[in-house]
């Protein structure tokens, strides 16, 4: 596993987040979201900080926040501002440490009103790691993100499955996207440190996943 990863998804709601706290806390690594809207319900970094339990100066402040709970370029437009791509780099932390970035909504989700999610992806040049549902459609919004992020030139670490287990989707997946499926997060009772701990000792590829 690459000490600093992108993640990013299918789609809006589809698990970036609780993924993101399990990497966190898995390999006690920084966390940043770039860009969060929808933050009049919350931010994820509020979120990752509750659920991973990583000391709170490492949940690095966002580059933008906006309260509107829809995509960047419109949160942007209703707020009176305009996001500049150019101004998000990666936060300098010490070279060592891990960082997991959390994206906004899925790959293609629009930025600004001529850029994508994938435009900040590439610039980022971090690996990325695709979140997907488990569930029925996920398929086809899988096979899209992955041919998306390649056309991008993005380095894909792989797929983590989130939701009922599905054997015939994952090996779909991995069949006609020519991309492993490093791991996997079920439906959990309750979301905590030790819960989702649990999840990655035993639902995540060893050989991807080393902290």
């Amino acid at each position: 596993m690459p000490r600093r990863v992108f993640v990013t998804g299918t789609d809006t709601n589809v698990g970036k987040t609780v993924l993101s706290a399990l990497l966190c806390a898995a390999m006690d690594s920084f966390y940043w979201k770039p860009i969060q809207t929808g933050a009049c319900d919350g931010t994820d970094r509020n979120t990752v900080l509750q659920l991973s339990q990583i000391s709170p100066e490492k949940c690095l402040p966002e580059s933008y926040c906006f309260d509107p709970p829809v995509s960047p370029h419109l949160a942007a437009q209703q707020a009176g501002k305009e996001i500049e791509l150019a101004k998000i780099c990666v936060p300098r932390i010490p070279d060592s440490a891990a960082l997991v970035v959390e994206g906004a909504g899925g790959v293609m989700v629009p930025i600004t009103p001529t850029r994508l999610m994938t435009a900040l992806i590439r610039q980022l040049n971090l690996p990325v790691l695709v979140a997907s549902r488990s569930t029925l459609g996920t398929i086809n919004h899988t096979l899209l993100s992955v041919a998306a992020l390649r056309q991008a030139r993005a380095v894909i670490v792989g797929v983590v499955m989130i939701g009922s287990e599905n054997t015939d989707n994952q090996r779909a997946i991995e069949k006609y996207g020519d991309v492993p499926v490093v791991g996997m997060i079920p439906w959990l009772e309750s979301l905590s440190r030790d819960s989702l701990l649990e999840v990655y000792r035993t639902k995540f590829d060893p050989q991807v996943f080393i902290a």
